[in-house]
């Protein structure tokens, strides 16, 4: 048997967005990474396998400026700086490259995990089969990070986990059903379709099923109107087993579509005359399974209140998005396919559920942390699981550079909400620690205050900018009372937080296509030596929030100037810190 060992400080299983983010957060901060994923491009439930577009905190309406940033924003702009047509293969480029090209991180693609070597109650190795290469990796490390969605390492490891839906006497949440139960919700095959200048025609497949009116399907005939990109409620599997029965569930999913676009094309007028399939998932999209249990269970109550935890790491604020069991069938029950139960957006998610109550070196991120099903509904989606995700890799790699325990992070989690602001993680209620050099600094700035790059809160909240609004031309000083080392300059740019960029491929015109045009594309940093501005650096084609400039010199200040946007008139520096 090939068997190839790999040794590392941190393991990730799962290449989705939330293992992804992990994974880069994890090496990023000087972790020896290896990241394990069982398919052939990265993205999970947002590759191009799938389709299904990034939400999260950002809902729009009367909810804007909560957008994700961080490495999740990093790889949004990279995106739209390469893939202005939305193709799901530059998609996949682009997050193949953040992994490939990232220092210190290995990527095992098509590499399942199926073992997990113990030693009490430690992970000391796993194993992978990796099927086109016919190869077990073992991968040994100090900490492993379970992103795979279903838990694999649960069974494997015997760490504590629930599944199915509390009765609402456990944790006093309102919402819940009576009693508990193992029912869940259920996985989704989406389809893509294009429209031609001529009729087009579809011959239904004899295997699927029929539907001859609208009322046979859920939202009957008001359900028709994203027929060019799918249908969430194309779901099942919540009263089945969404791991054991995948493959059945599969199967009467497609059955489900390719009778739905029937429905479509053939019974009735939809508008769809000219339409044809261009797309089909037969990988199913799943939103829930096992669920771990962690020293903290995320419930319905947290939530509500906003989750204003000492320990916050990350957030959300998608609303509790509670499908039906039934899914798809839930129609034939007279019962909405979801229910949206209200949230704040942001909500705080505390550290204590991204680690393991009873397995020392485990953590996970993604829809799998230890939250009520209630809970759940409310931080699955991919967006709050890249925030979850840096959290949980960041933290990682602070307790395998020390030997410690994920656990024992909790002792230092100042520290470890700090790194995170510091790489564009925005926390609410937690503030940006500056640097003493940045606060003794005298800020000049050629229009208005340059006070708010130093507020410790880096990007719009409801009416206040925090931030150095600027036009081209106009620059900002951060002067010292006298000659100091300086290692870097750290400068947080405007990518446009109160616009829409979901990576919604079909959505309307709403959504971001291109660099935003408040972006900062031009600008210089000069530093002062014995009295002299000297130019740094000059940077032409910057499209990225998060800008670190080295210096490694000895300056009396440091001045920002910018020189062009991406077509606006304006921007806004967020932040400015020197160390």
């Amino acid at each position: 048997m090939n068997i190839q060992k790999h040794t590392a400080d941190v393991c990730v299983i799962g290449g989705g967005m939330a293992g992804l983010c992990a994974a880069i957060a994890a090496a990023r901060n000087g972790a020896v990474t290896v990241l394990m994923h069982d398919r052939p491009v990265l993205g999970g439930n947002a590759s191009s396998e799938m389709r299904i577009h990034i939400c999260g905190a950002d809902r729009q309406g009367d909810i804007i400026n909560m957008r994700e940033t961080g490495i999740l924003e990093e790889i949004r702009l990279e995106n739209l700086y390469r893939n202005p047509n939305r193709n799901f293969s530059i998609w996949d480029t682009v997050l193949y490259e953040k992994a490939m090209l990232q220092p210190n991180l290995t990527t095992l693609f098509n590499c399942s995990c199926v073992n997990a070597g113990m030693e009490g109650i430690t992970i000391k190795s796993v194993t992978g089969w990796q099927l086109n290469t016919y190869t077990h990796h073992e991968i040994s490390a100090k900490i492993f990070i379970d992103c795979s969605g279903d838990s694999v390492l649960a069974s494997l490891s015997g760490a504590m986990y629930r599944q199915g839906r509390e009765g609402n006497n456990e944790f006093n949440e309102s919402v819940a059903p009576e009693k508990a139960d193992e029912k869940t919700m259920g996985m989704t095959c989406l389809f893509h379709s294009r429209k031609y200048d001529t009729a087009q025609v579809f011959k239904p497949y004899a295997w699927a099923y029929t539907f001859e009116k609208d009322d046979e399907l859920p939202y009957g005939a008001k359900g028709h109107g994203w027929f060019e990109m799918g249908y969430w409620w194309v779901e099942l599997g919540g009263e089945a087993d969404t791991i054991r029965d995948t493959e059945k569930l599969r199967h009467e999913l497609l059955r489900i579509v390719f009778g739905l676009w029937d429905h479509i094309k053939n019974r009735g007028d939809h508008g769809a005359d000219n339409w044809a399939l261009d797309w089909v998932q037969f990988l199913p999209a799943k939103r829930e399974n096992r669920r771990y249990i962690g020293d903290h269970i995320l419930n319905q109550n947290d939530v509500e209140a906003e989750g204003r935890f000492d320990d916050l790491v990350a957030y959300g604020g998608w609303p509790m998005d509670d499908h039906h069991p039934a899914g798809f069938c839930a129609v034939k029950l007279s019962n909405p396919a979801t229910i949206f139960h209200s949230a704040p957006s942001p909500f705080g998610i505390p550290y204590r559920c991204l680690y393991s109550k009873n397995i020392s070196n485990l953590m996970f991120a993604g829809r799998n942390v230890s939250c009520t099903h209630l809970a759940m509904s409310a931080t699955r989606v991919m967006g709050t699981g890249c925030s979850m995700g840096q959290a949980a890799g960041t933290a990682a790699a602070l307790a395998a550079k020390s030997s410690q325990t994920p656990r024992d992070i909790l002792g230092r989690i100042r520290e470890l909400q700090q790194v995170l602001i510091r790489d564009d993680c925005y926390l609410p209620w937690v503030k940006q620690e500056f640097s003493q050099l940045t606060k003794d600094a005298v800020i000049e700035s050629s229009s208005g205050s340059g006070e708010s790059v130093r507020d410790g809160i880096n990007r719009p909240v409801g009416q206040e900018q925090h931030g150095w609004s600027c036009r081209p031309g106009e620059s900002l000083t951060l002067t010292f009372s006298q000659e100091h080392s300086v290692e870097q300059a750290t400068m947080l740019l405007d990518s446009a937080l109160h616009r829409l960029n979901a990576l919604s491929y079909h959505q309307g015109d709403e959504q971001l296509t291109s660099v935003p045009p408040e972006m900062t594309k031009s600008y210089t940093l000069e530093g002062l030596f014995n009295g002299t501005w000297t130019v740094i650096t000059r940077v032409e084609n910057n499209y990225q929030r998060l800008v670190r400039v080295p210096i490694q010199k000895n300056i009396q200040g440091v001045r920002f100037t910018l020189h062009e946007t991406w077509g606006s008139d304006q921007s806004t520096v967020y932040s400015f810190n020197v160390e």
